[in-house]
């Protein structure tokens, strides 16, 4: 028999978002699977109640029913009081959880004896977990209304401008933290004309900064910040107060910070001081992505905007839930992925593997027993390093030169020799105008040899287009063979026309597609 998969109203207080969207429940029933909702749960996120009905969803007209009902809940935010005690013995739940952060949650649940999910607790590093990571999903979409909501709070352009009136100078934006939320504020923020600056205790994402239009600035201590699981782990207190120094220095220059520091299972750092907001100059923005664990400003009032020493400072806690509609979408897409691997079958009916890595680390609760936190995946071996290959033995004296090595002064002269015996018997046999074209021949190679030697190898691929466009200059011989004869000549034959008209369609085709490619090229060079 399959299960009911059943999608209540979120009860969490602002929450707009939806466990599941219609899109996604049309694929829930080709798995086997019934799908009830509550009726009005996806009103907040723009998906009514008859979008559901369409999808094949039946609408359950409260939460009592739908708890009843079903076998596996799906929902955004972790359950209230009133929902744990609806919980079922053997019913599945799906959420969001942070076992962590909520340990009499976690002891609640198990005394419902039941089974528990946490979409927070996704193996990250697990290549084949990327598409059910909720946590990026969501991290994107805040990154972004973070940006947005810094905008929508600061009194000038993004862009620099110049006017009539004056001119506007760019916004300067600070980004604590390049995880996916940071990376996703570095990448609109640059869009939208600002100068980015960022920073992360991970030297490895550097490159990825400056990939999105940012400036990557470093601390100046070195430690490696690199936690796994994509997370960052706690530095020492060197790194801390070197890093503190930084953050001054910036505070006191841009106009915007966004701060994105979160450590799993602890509270959020205070990056940014009090005197830090005193620093900045009146009007700037702070955007604190941690507020909702207490946040990374020491000013910030999570889930409110508040404006202190003329700085705001927004700690809003429902970052994702502002854009319902798009962040709904995503994570039912990764419950859906997960309710594939629960269900590779097909029938409707589940199968929690605790052998299978990626289900064990979201597994909190096994039928009432708690199972967090799980053991670290077992992640595929490094492949061993290739051998070196053995060293050539040196080549004897008075038998060659190795590879790479200079020729010998002997060889060298005998080259030059014969080098200059040839040209010597050219000179006296060929005729006047060979010599001519064979030193233009000689000096084009030589010239052509030192131009293409010092292009950057990047650009080879458009110098390689435009110079097969350049080579079509040979249509001037088709165009000549059709152009009408001058006095005293005499027309080419209709063959030798017609091979001429041939001549010049290709030879422009060549033409037109190397500058377009060359065109083309040059454009992924240019920012």
């Amino acid at each position: 028999m399959s299960l009911q998969i059943g999608v209540p109203r979120e009860t969490f207080a602002g929450e707009k978002r939806v466990a599941t969207v219609p899109d996604v429940v049309e694929k829930l029933r080709k798995l086997g699977f019934g799908v009830l909702v509550e009726s009005g749960a996806g009103e907040a996120a723009n998906f009514g109640d008859d979008t559901y009905r369409a999808a094949g969803a039946d609408i359950v007209p409260d939460a009592a029913a739908l708890w009843s009902r079903a076998d596996i809940v799906f929902k955004v935010r972790g359950p209230n009081a009133e929902e744990v005690a609806r919980v079922r013995e053997g019913q599945t739940l799906v959420s969001f959880i942070w076992p962590a952060q909520n340990p009499e949650l976690m002891q609640q649940l198990a005394a419902r004896k039941a089974t528990v999910l946490a979409i927070d607790c996704l193996p990250r590093q697990l290549s084949r977990a990327q598409k059910m990571d909720a946590l990026t999903s969501m991290a994107g979409i805040s990154g972004y209304r973070a940006v947005i909501e810094a905008a929508n709070a600061f009194g000038r352009f993004f862009s620099g401008q110049i006017t009539a009136a004056g001119k506007v100078p760019p916004a300067k934006v600070f980004i604590a933290g390049a995880g996916v939320a940071g990376l996703a504020a570095i990448g609109t923020a640059a869009n939208l004309g600002a100068i980015v600056r960022a920073n992360d205790t991970r030297a490895e994402v550097a490159d990825q900064v400056k990939s999105l239009g940012g400036e990557f600035v470093k601390v100046d201590y070195e430690e490696e910040g690199s936690g796994g699981g994509g997370y960052a782990k706690v530095m020492s207190e060197g790194f801390q107060k070197a890093q503190r120094e930084m953050y001054a220095k910036q505070a006191s220059e841009v106009d915007i910070i966004i701060t994105t520091a979160l450590i799993p299972g602890k509270p959020a750092p205070k990056l940014i001081t009090a005197d830090m907001v005193q620093t900045m100059k009146p009007g700037s923005v702070i955007v604190d992505m941690a507020g909702e664990q207490g946040g990374n400003c020491e000013l910030t009032v999570p889930g409110e905007a508040v404006v202190r020493h003329g700085v705001t400072i927004i700690g809003y806690t429902d970052l994702a839930s502002r854009l319902a509609k798009q962040s709904s979408t995503l994570y039912s897409t990764n419950l859906l992925r997960l309710t594939e691997e629960l269900c590779k079958t097909k029938d409707g009916v589940i199968n929690v593997n605790m052998e299978d890595d990626a289900i064990r680390g979201l597994t909190v609760i096994k039928d009432g027993a708690v199972t967090w936190p799980a053991p670290p995946p077992k992640l595929p071996a490094a492949p061993p390093p290739a051998a070196k290959p053995a060293a050539a033995p040196p080549a004897a004296k008075g038998h060659g030169h190795g590879a790479g090595e200079p020729m010998s002064a002997g060889a060298l002269a005998t080259v030059f020799g014969i080098g200059a015996i040839a040209f010597a018997f050219v000179g006296a046999y060929a005729p006047a105008a060979f010599l001519g074209h064979l030193t233009v021949f000689v000096l084009a190679c030589f010239v052509g040899y030192m131009v293409i030697w010092n292009v950057t190898p990047s650009l080879h691929t458009p110098l390689m287009s435009v110079t097969n466009a350049i080579s079509s200059i040979i249509v001037i011989g088709a165009l000549v063979q059709i152009a009408p004869p001058e006095s005293g000549g005499g027309r080419p034959d209709e063959l030798i026309r017609w091979i001429a008209v041939a001549g010049i369609a290709l030879t422009s085709i060549n033409m037109f597609g190397g500058f377009a490619v060359t065109r083309r090229m040059l454009a992924m060079f240019r920012k």
